[in-house]
This record gives C-alpha cells, structure tokens and sequence, in this order.
C-alpha cells in the first residue's frame, strides 16, 4: 500500500532452510505478478485456478484437514487473493534476498547459545557454572537433547579445526571430582546411574549429562484424553506414549464443538500464567521452554531448527509495516507503560464499538480505495489524535486489522519460530500439538506474545457472537491464517500440493491458538519447578559470596528493612502455622495470618480488604505475592492454597502490592 512509500527502507528477511515447506522471504513490492510468474515458471499453486475449480475436490488432502473440508477452505483462498490484490498495487521492483545457506553444525551452535549453554562448546567451554546449574535441573528427555545438539558441535568444530585444540565434549562433561560433585550432590544417596526420580543419567561416548526432574515412570495412566498433566514433562511423557496411534483422534468434516475441551488437575500451590514472573525468572521460563520443546520434538523424531533473518531492512516510524518494537516505543512516548500497539488497541476497540454482530464480519473485506486512503490519513494523524473514527466504516476497520498484522515486517510468531508452529500440525496428537503451542508461546519475544494475546482474546470474542455475525472458529481461523502465517515477505516454495497441505495446517493452527487460548498462557507446573530449583541452586552460590549477597539487598523489596525482623519471628511463627504478610502500600501493620487447609490467596487478600474499607482499592488491581526463596516473584492465582505453597517455599516472603501491568 502507498503508506509504505514514505518508508525509509523495506524490510528483507530471510532465514534457513531445510527440505520442509518453508516461506522464502521477499520483498512484498509487486507480489501479485511475481505470483504469477513464479507459478508458470514451478508450477506453483495459483489461486486464479483454484478458483475455476472450485466445485472440485482438491488433488490433494492433507492429513491436517481434520476438520476443515474444501468448501469451508474457499474463504482462505478468497482472502489470499484479496491479500494477493492489495500488494500487487505496489509498484515498486522487489529486491533480492541474499540467502544465508547454514554450516554443518551453525544452527545447533545457535540453539546452545538461545539455550544459555554456549559455554559447553568452542572456546568459552571452562567456566562451567551457570550451565552446570541449568544442568543439574534437565529431564531426562531434555538432557538428551542438549547431549545430540553439543555432540553435533562438538564433532564439527573437530573437522574444522584440525590444526587447533578443540575441546573435547567428554572432558566438558567428565568434570574434575570438585565439579561433578556439584552436579549430582542431589542425587548422591541414590543409586548409581539413577536420578532423584529413579532415571538413568544418559551418556553418549562416555559422556554424561545429569538428568534430574521429573521421570515418565511416574505418568499417571488414569488421566483422560482431554486432561492435560503439567507436573510432568511433556518430553518425558510423549517419550512413554510415542507409539500410540492417532485413530482416537477426530478427522473429517466436523464442528467447532468437536474439538476437545482439555482440562487440568487443579494444583493447590496455585497456575502461573505468563505475566505473574518477575523477569528473570521468565528468562529462565524461555530457556527451558526451548530445551523442552526440542525435546518433544526429538521425541517423534521431528527437526526443530529455528531460522534467523540475514538481511533487514526497517521503517523507522509510522504505524504500518514497522517492527512491534519500534511501534512500541513510540506508542511508550504517548502512553507509558503500552505492551499492544495503540493503533491495533484502537481498530479492535472500534470495531467493538460498532458491535460484534455484524454477519460477515473480517470475512468481508472492506473497500480498497477507502483503506488505502485510511492507511495514509492513520499515518499522518493518528498520533495527533485528529484522525476522524467516526467515519470508518466496520469492515474496512477489520481490513485495517488485518492488514497490519500482515504487514509486520516481521511476522507476530516471528521469523526465528514461524516453522516451528508450522512443524506443529505433525506432531501425532492433539494433545501434543496443544503442548507444543504452549511451549512455543512461552519463548516468543514478549511484545509478539502481548500482542497475540490480544488478537487472539478480540478473535474469540467475534466468535462469541457466531449466532448473528455467522463468523464460527472455523470461519475466523482460515480468515486469519494467511493473515498470520503468510506475512509481508512471505513465499511459498513448494508445489500445488504443498501449498494445500500449508492452508490447512496454518488454518488449523489458527484454530487451536484460538480455542486454548487460555492454556498456552499458562507456564506448566514441571517448569515452575525446573526454576525454583535453579533458584535454590544459585542462591547456594551466591550464599557464599558477599558481593552478592550487598546486590540482593538492593532489590526493590527494601529488604535491609524487613528481612531481619520477618527472619526473627518466623521461627516463631512457624511453629504456630502462623505467616506475616505485608502490605507497604496500604498498611504499616503486618497481618498474621493462621495458615489452615483451606485459606486460600483469596482469603488474604479480602482481609486486606476489609482491613483498609475506607481506601478506594479495585480486588482485580492487587494481588499477593511471593517472594524470595525459590522464586523471585509471583502474583499467586486466587485459587492457591497458602499452606500448601508455604510448605514448597517456606523462606518466602508474602507481600500484598499492586498488580503488575
């Protein structure tokens, strides 16, 4: 669209390859031509001709297709041309991508170096300190993958470097006595070769990485199909359960109230969803979820290579075609503290305001000239809050939607992991796929996960008002797949048959981010331990060294003020069942509080409440927090049983504070 003209460069992104059905990253300039001359020159799909036949069935039918048949996939093909239509107006020549073809081994060494373990390989290996923590709190399943990933290495650094003195992975892992005892010193009264959890340390070569955690031995067989068990690894469990078939899964034409509604046994130390961490312990919520699902996916033997942009070029302001980050800072300017970017804020908001029921709504597409016309008036006054909305019309308000989520010039799953969602759909299950989205998620750049927080919370709600707007999930998720999957700079280089395979998955992986929204925020409860564990090992280190211990007490938490006096009355207390919960916002006065069966975080914090009646609090504006101990910080679910908490992490803190946002 001409809003991109003023552009101070386009963005060219490109990233690795292997032999699947991946995008080749272009500029967007002119896509509709070069469409169709890449078509007639490969053969490649072309939507004039699905068109033409469309009464027909298509030549090929992708196991994916599980619940979306060839007339409910017209609307995708219908989309793609209008998306096709919109770019092909640009005039501009594309230019070139200079793809980067990996060296045997690069791509491992970038998963080591994403998975904080870079310092296992090359010439860095020796300080071994952070890593032998990370180490000592790895699956058994995800030991492994580490182990396949720094042998790959390893073994291409020795061909490379004949002449130079390599380190060898075996001394890396056969550590000095000092060392290794420092990894197994929690499994020292067990049997040799086993974990905490009965498992077998795995070795390679003579080689051994410690595997500590939880262990498929204890899978509980009882569960159903529709539960979902986030106390056990879920490498671990499809390790235990990789042969089972798919027949009990769902195929053919079928509704959206077929998909199975997953539930999890409740956890009485309270869910963690993404956003109740402090960050540093997020970070290592990312680094695990990424080991973890590379685990998963070596389980059913399925590649997990992520791929990295080579060249890019970038707008520097305005609001269409800019990086989330980018965006973002300028909206911060406007309104500190903004994680959405304004303008999509408000396109859903008008679009609400207009109402939800309108039939046809983000299928039909609004006019082009007038989006087109929005576009550039956005640019030029949406900051200066002089834009008029009131003449925007729903449709093209939803055009405009889309639009800006397509021309990211990165896509919102992000170029790193866009195959990495795409590669999915092959996992066996659903119950697997589920997890692996959920994994996926945690480790996604936090401005892409706020903002398809948000898309996905505004898709759902249309979907609410299927009855009179007649938009089911079905027909929202293959509206929204080439919205999503096939982002500015997007090219498919397979056949006809891939490009069908490639709308079904993508449609189907729009519909299950939409459907378990609710789950794949929630950060499982094996990893909540992995990083409570990390914890308490690094703080055994820290124990010892007093410079650390002066930046602890730097922390936001004055602790310098209250941690001696809490220390001095919860032995004290303890003895009683007894807590001190702080409140340095609202009340001098710290509240005793009896811990019993049944006291919940609720319960505290209506104590509070009725405490303060005089203060104008929102319930939904506070939260209790634990901190300290084995975690950083926390705001606990409702829902969490204080003893049961306390008796997991009996040296926090609980301190009742405003909500982060």
């Amino acid at each position: 669209m001409s809003s991109q003209q003023d552009s101070k460069g386009v963005v060219l992104t490109g990233f690795y390859q292997n032999n699947e059905v991946l995008p080749v990253l272009i500029d967007c300039k002119d896509e509709e031509e070069h469409t169709s001359l890449s078509s007639r020159r490969t053969g490649q799909y072309n939507i004039h001709s699905r068109a033409k036949n469309a009464a027909g069935k298509p030549p090929y039918s992708s196991s994916s297709q599980d619940s979306l048949d060839e007339l409910s996939m017209d609307d995708y093909w219908t989309e793609l041309q209008h998306i096709q239509t919109s770019r092909g107006n640009d005039q501009e020549v594309p230019e070139e991508v200079l793809m980067k073809v990996p060296d045997e081994g690069e791509l491992e060494e970038e998963w080591l170096k994403e998975a904080g373990l870079s310092d296992l390989i090359g010439d860095q290996a020796g300080d071994l300190q952070e890593s032998i923590v990370l180490l000592s709190t790895l699956t058994r399943t995800q030991a492994a993958a580490v182990q396949k990933r720094v042998d790959t290495v390893t073994q291409t650094l020795r061909k490379k470097n004949r002449h130079h003195q390599v380190p060898d992975v075996r001394d890396i892992f056969g550590l000095p006595s000092a060392q290794s005892g420092k990894i197994s010193s929690a499994n020292r009264t067990l049997p040799a070769g086993t974990s905490e959890n009965g498992k077998q340390d795995v070795k390679s070569d003579g080689q051994t990485i410690i595997a500590c955690g939880n262990d498929k031995s204890n899978l509980d067989t009882a569960l159903s199909e529709t539960d979902i068990n986030l106390e056990i690894s879920f490498s671990e469990q499809a390790a235990g359960l990789k042969e089972q078939s798919k027949s009990s899964e769902p195929h053919g034409n079928e509704d959206d109230s077929l998909l199975p509604n997953f539930k999890m046994p409740q956890d009485k130390t309270g869910t963690t969803k993404i956003g109740d961490l402090a960050s540093q312990d997020m970070k290592k919520v990312h680094t695990l979820a990424l080991i973890e699902l590379t685990a998963l996916y070596d389980a059913f033997g399925i590649d997990f290579k992520s791929h990295k942009a080579v060249k890019i070029k970038i707008k520097e302001s305005g609001l269409f075609g800019v990086p989330l980050t980018i965006l973002l800072e300028q909206d911060q300017k406007k309104v500190p503290g903004t994680k959405v970017p304004l303008i999509l804020q408000k396109l859903i908001s008008h679009i609400e305001e207009e109402g939800l029921d309108t039939e046809g709504l983000l299928r039909i597409p609004g006019s082009a000239t007038r989006v087109k016309s929005l576009c550039q008036e956005l640019e030029a006054k949406f900051y200066e809050r002089t834009f008029a909305w009131d003449g925007v019309k729903q449709h093209d308000a939803a055009s405009l939607l889309k639009f800006f989520i397509r021309e990211l010039p990165q896509p919102l799953l992000t170029v790193e992991y866009l195959n990495a969602f795409i590669t999915v759909q092959k996992l066996p299950t659903r119950k697997h796929q589920l997890q692996a989205l959920n994994l996926l998620v945690l480790f996604l750049p936090e401005p892409s996960r706020d903002t398809l927080k948000t898309l996905l919370e505004f898709l759902q709600r249309v979907i609410d008002s299927k009855e009179k707007n007649k938009m089911t999930l079905n027909n929202i998720a293959v509206i929204m797949a080439p919205n999503l999957f096939r982002f500015k700079g997007f090219r498919s280089k397979g056949g006809e048959q891939q490009e069908f395979a490639m709308a079904a998955g993508t449609a189907n992986i729009m519909r299950w981010l939409i459907k378990y929204q609710n789950l794949l925020w929630l950060i499982p409860k094996f990893l909540m331990n992995q990083v409570r564990k990390q914890n308490t090992e690094n703080q055994k280190k820290m124990s010892k060294d007093r410079a650390m211990k002066k930046l602890l007490k730097k922390m936001a938490y004055d602790r310098e003020k209250h941690e001696r006096p809490y220390r001095s009355t919860t032995k004290t207390d303890a003895l009683q069942g007894v807590i001190r919960v702080q409140a340095p916002q609202f009340s001098k006065v710290s509240m005793a509080i009896q811990l019993t069966e049944d006291l919940k975080a609720s319960d505290v914090l209506a104590r509070l409440l009725s405490q303060i009646g005089t203060v104008a609090i929102k319930r939904e504006d506070i939260c209790l927090y634990e901190i300290g101990g084995n975690i950083g910080a926390r705001c606990l679910n409702d829902e969490t049983y204080m003893k049961d908490l306390y008796q997991l992490n009996p040296n926090a803190e609980w301190v009742i504070k405003s909500r982060s946002r």
